[in-house]
């Protein structure tokens, strides 16, 4: 089916009706909400889920045999049986409930590092990672004697892969890249790179907190050895995410924490450690909002993750065409393959200024470096204006924004 007949079937008003928040003013205007990639907005669904949890099964999970307990556990472990089936990873022990992409990241810097990482060897990230994806491996490096290496970045805002041979060595122990850009949008060919480094026994961990909200994705058909992805960003709560692994690397690894849930005896003269996912999972966790990712995903699959891939599509080609169709304004990051994301700069406009102006008229966009400092500096920008949509967005607010645009352009210009 072409996705424009697969977005004309969507309700969309219904689909907006599902979300609280958009039926709000914001500085007596209708809210336009265009930071989808900072955070998502949640259904009814997720909210009421939450305090469904709260009002009648709050209990601590997988170590009561009374009846709230065991509820309580049989909800969150469904969460991870249906995160294994979006995924589709092969065992739902292989993935583990964290507080976001970014506690996802560290686990596996600080665990993986711990058990492969020496002095001298290398990891390998690109040029337009979140800081989330560059700080932890700083660390590591700082901590092991290791060395940062860096996939160029064109500047149409895509991944130089002919540099990518010579950057693996004998001595790269470790890939970890962003499937699609938080500041531009791209999608990157993560299968050629994956390919690459495995063709060289070389592991490889996907950021994929803007992927897994937009895009089908399929850990076993990608063969990636890790993915990271965060509920916040998939109209689920915050404060909890997912880290995928594949059973033989999270069994080779130690543990990232210690404390309940992870320990299997504790004496003082030492301890056994729990079997996985409980391994990494110390303590009392999220389990509210890890029960309510349950209903988040539920409501993706209602809608359907491949209608809401082609609506976005849609929106982003009718963003980037309207906005280029005025003189002054500049799109940070062109590659063909894109999603969501448009990043952009209007004439020698501060984004800091122009998004004040588009806060005063209803529209929330993001303005600055988006947590990707070396990206902009590649670019030559201290920061630009994001705007990136969800499958409730519509045209229509595309508009609104392009008006607001002008607006703020006769009063700053």
């Amino acid at each position: 089916m072409h996705p424009s007949a697969i977005t004309r079937e969507l309700d969309i008003e219904a689909i907006r009706s599902a979300f609280p928040v958009l039926r709000q003013q914001v500085h007596g205007k209708p809210l336009v909400y265009f930071d989808n990639a900072a955070t998502s907005q949640k259904p009814q669904a997720v909210i009421d889920r939450i305090r469904q949890y709260y009002e009648a099964e709050n209990a601590n999970i997988h170590r009561g045999v009374h009846y709230l307990s065991q509820q309580a556990t049989e909800a969150y472990e469904q969460t991870r049986r249906h995160m294994q089936a979006l995924l589709n990873a092969e065992r739902s022990h292989e993935v583990l409930f964290v507080r976001g992409t970014t506690e996802g990241i560290n686990l596996v810097a600080h665990s993986f590092g711990a058990a492969f990482v020496g002095e001298g060897d290398e990891i390998l990230i690109s040029g337009m990672e979140h800081h989330s994806n560059i700080v932890p491996w700083q660390m590591l490096c700082e901590r092991k004697g290791a060395v940062l290496k860096v996939i160029p970045v064109t500047d149409s805002g895509e991944l130089d892969l002919e540099a990518l041979p010579g950057l693996l060595t004998e001595r790269t122990r470790l890939v970890s890249v962003v499937h699609i850009s938080n500041a531009l949008g791209t999608i990157n060919p993560v299968e050629t790179i994956i390919r690459e480094a495995h063709a060289r026994g070389i592991p490889v961990l996907l950021d994929a907190a803007q992927s897994v909200p937009h895009l089908r994705v399929d850990v076993q058909a990608l063969d990636c050895d890790f993915l990271v992805c965060s509920a916040h960003k998939m109209f689920g709560p915050t404060g909890i995410g997912v880290l995928y692994g594949k059973e033989r690397w999270l069994e080779a690894m130690p543990p990232f924490m210690g404390g309940g849930d992870m320990i299997k005896t504790v004496r003082f003269e030492g301890t056994t450690y729990n079997e996985l996912p409980h391994k990494f999972e110390a303590g009392t966790p999220n389990i509210a909002d890890g029960i309510a990712l349950d209903a988040a995903i539920t409501f993706m699959e209602s809608v359907g993750i491949e209608a809401i891939a082609a609506r976005e599509a849609m929106l982003l080609e009718y963003a980037t065409r309207r906005l280029q169709e005025q003189g002054d304004i500049r799109i940070i990051g062109t590659a063909p393959h894109k999603a969501s994301v448009v990043s952009f700069l209007l004439g020698d406009i501060h984004p800091y200024d122009a998004g004040t102006i588009l806060d005063q008229l209803g529209i929330a966009i993001r303005t600055g470096h988006h947590c990707a400092q070396p990206l902009m500096e590649r670019f030559g920008v201290p920061g630009t204006m994001r705007a990136s949509f969800a499958f409730y967005n519509t045209t229509e607010e595309i508009d609104q924004m392009i008006g607001a645009l002008d607006t703020a352009r006769r009063m700053l210009s």
